[in-house]
């Protein structure tokens, strides 16, 4: 009887055994479909972070604060840049209203200065600055003539012919402060110039490092 009580209990011992095994067994069968249930559901959810985070930033829009400091980044006078453009922010919805309106921001400048040489001609020196920067401003209305109206995209044709005349209104500006300084005009009136050509020297440089850049300039979704 004893001998039978011990098979027995050896038979429950086996019997518990393959029960665990059998246990074991399944469960490691569930928790490979669940690990692989749980990468996946990792995988799409850094994937949706990632096109979330994305489409947000590529809706970023060019007349935001941040977007208008990127793009004055490109040129010499960031901070020209920013109060040329900031004011009327709300009407840049395109790279070529951004290059516009830095263009007009010096034809704005240019037109005071012309208009206080005339007021204060006395000498054939102020008379030949003034020429200089009527041409000035006539390359750089050239200049926004060329520029087509919405996003469509700058030739490379069109870039260089603003290039060019802006690059020539720029040359006006310190030719006619040149010529000042040679014929010996007193250092007073060629300060005076100097500082009432300040702003649209630096607008006129901001506007060609723009167009140069035009085509890589945040776009606007």
């Amino acid at each position: 009887m004893d001998s039978l009580k011990i098979f027995q209990g050896y038979d429950k011992v086996e019997t518990n055994l393959e029960d665990q095994q059998n246990h074991q067994h399944h469960r490691h069968k569930i928790s490979k479909p669940l690990v692989a249930t749980i990468s996946i559901i990792i995988i799409i959810t850094i994937l949706f972070l990632t096109l979330f985070f994305h489409h947000t930033e590529s809706q970023t829009p060019l007349n935001s604060p941040d977007s208008l400091r990127s793009i004055c980044n490109v040129t010499h006078f960031p901070g020209s840049c920013f109060t040329a453009l900031s004011p009327s922010s709300q009407n840049l919805t395109n790279p070529n209203s951004i290059l516009k309106l830095s263009i007009l921001a010096s034809v704005d400048e240019l037109t005071k200065l012309t208009s206080s040489l005339k007021d204060n001609s006395d000498n054939q020196a102020l008379d030949d600055c003034k020429e200089l920067i009527d041409d000035a401003v006539s390359r750089l209305n050239e200049s926004v003539s060329a520029i087509p109206d919405g996003a469509v995209t700058l030739t490379d044709g069109k870039i260089k012919d603003i290039q060019t005349w802006v690059s020539a209104a720029l040359t006006d500006q310190q030719t006619c402060v040149d010529g000042l300084e040679e014929v010996g005009i007193s250092l007073e009136t060629v300060e005076k110039v100097k500082k009432m050509m300040q702003k649209s020297n630096e607008y006129t440089s901001n506007s060609l490092a723009i167009v140069a850049s035009i085509n890589n300039l945040l776009p606007i979704h």
